[in-house]
């Protein structure tokens, strides 16, 4: 199999101040790639930032201007790395429409904005990699995920029309679907996480990835051969499982 090198390449980071994001960009930097780590909390990217020697580009990626302001001060980068996104479990009985448009608008129109800033420059020059981070919540519709798993099914399938698209220029893109991971956005459900993983743990099967001539990778094994399963289910037995046994709104 292709074995991709990341040993002095620039990448963009976009999500990179704790969880995940950090994790990755430690394990990123011991293998020779140079970084650009964005984020709303410029503290936190600082903090992860400088033992690394990456740079800081603070961004809202809800706020287009400073999307564009960001791109203009990071330029030209051999890859991006889309890993920014917001949470909050949630049942259709307790709809917030602001979180609600919140976690569509950051985890998946925040990536378009992001990658409509990059993109274009990879195709033009026909060299770039682009890796993507979905969930294993975006295979199927689950209890409890309203706006989450609807966001992050968008950017999988973002992902895989942009691999359809860019299949034969010199653009790679890569999707990364993880399960559970332990960071202060999980720490927010009340539920059992089977599987859950450090975000060491994700960051070394992303690398895995990035560094592999595969389109996708979903994690951990077995959890995800369940949640990938389910979509082979027929609808009546697949709702049957999983529909959430209380019928009432909450009061």
């Amino acid at each position: 199999m292709t074995k991709y090198t990341l040993n002095g390449r620039r990448y963009w980071l976009v999500g990179a101040s704790e969880g995940l994001g950090a994790a990755l960009a430690e394990a990123m930097s011991q293998r020779g790639a140079r970084l650009v780590l964005s984020s709303r909390r410029a503290d936190a990217l600082e903090a992860v930032a400088r033992p690394l020697g990456a740079e800081v580009v603070p961004m809202d990626v809800a706020d287009p201007a400073s999307v564009a302001a960001a791109a203009a001060q990071v330029g030209e980068v051999d890859g991006l790395v889309w890993l920014a996104a917001v949470y909050w479990p949630m049942r259709a009985q307790d709809w917030d429409t602001e979180k609600v448009v919140a976690m569509c608008d950051i985890n998946l129109t925040g990536c378009a904005r992001v990658l409509g800033a990059v993109l274009p420059g990879m195709m033009a020059r026909n060299e770039g990699h682009v890796v993507l981070t979905g969930s294993l919540s975006g295979f199927r519709g689950l209890p409890g995920a309203v706006g989450y798993g609807a966001s992050k099914a968008g950017v999988m399938s973002l992902a895989e029309t942009l691999r359809a698209d860019l299949a034969h220029t010199g653009v790679r893109i890569q999707l990364a679907n993880p399960g559970f991971i332990r960071t202060r956005l999980t720490a927010m459900n009340d539920f059992a996480m089977p599987q859950l993983m450090e975000p060491a743990q994700a960051a070394d099967q992303i690398i895995r990835l990035m560094e592999s001539g595969r389109f996708s990778r979903s994690f951990p094994t077995p959890f995800q051969w369940l949640l990938r399963g389910s979509a082979f289910l027929p609808e009546w037995l697949y709702y049957k499982l999983v529909a959430a046994k209380d019928k009432k709104p909450s009061t």
